[in-house]
């Protein structure tokens, strides 16, 4: 099932590139576009998914699948480090959905999808900390955009290698992207922005 990827991509497009966009960062920042508030909102994604994927791999039954789980939580940890702000203990919508997630077929397709929404945010990161003339957080931040890249490469070839019923990885990976932007969506007109449009 090497064509997931492509097929979220294709199937979401128009909510992807809204999570892709300038409001998406808006929104996880709580309205508060400075460095800090980037950075913490960045630990607190990484903090929750180096939680779940270290759950993942003591619960999954798929060696293949439980090592590569214990990859992702490191490289969460790594990036929580890296971007130098303390969680807040809050966590993404897409964790609580994640977190139900039982199966091999399921976690997989859940985690790739996470990546690829977690990539819309980080390069969202990158291009703030450009604006905001800081090259060194740029840079940063260029590291989780360039991990994140890698894991999506890592996630689809573990989906087509370790899936046994692609309508289960394709069914988890939709509910992810679908959680992410309804976050988003809540989110903006919590604060009485509108969502829908890019920008």
């Amino acid at each position: 099932m090497s064509e997931l990827l492509d097929t979220l991509r294709d199937d979401h497009e128009t909510p992807l590139s809204r999570l892709g966009s300038s409001k998406a960062l808006y929104a996880v920042t709580g309205g508060e576009m400075d460095g800090d508030a980037v950075r913490a909102a960045a630990a607190a994604e990484a903090a929750a998914a180096a939680d779940l994927f270290d759950w993942w791999a003591d619960d999954e039954p798929n060696d293949e699948a439980a090592a590569l789980f214990s990859d992702l939580a490191d490289t969460a940890r790594e990036h929580a480090e890296t971007v130098g702000a303390e969680s807040d203990g809050s966590k993404p919508n897409v964790y609580d959905v994640l977190a139900e997630f039982e199966t091999t077929d399921g976690r997989l397709g859940g985690a790739l999808a996470r990546a690829l929404v977690s990539l819309k945010t980080v390069e969202q990161m990158v291009g703030f900390f450009v604006g905001d003339a800081d090259p060194m957080a740029a840079n940063d931040f260029r590291t989780l955009k360039s991990d994140l890249n890698d894991q999506l490469d890592t996630l689809e070839a573990a989906v087509s290698d370790l899936v046994d019923d692609d309508a289960v990885a394709r069914e988890a990976a939709d509910a992810v992207v679908e959680a992410a932007y309804d976050e988003y969506v809540e989110t903006l007109e919590g604060m009485g922005v509108k969502p829908k449009n890019v920008c």
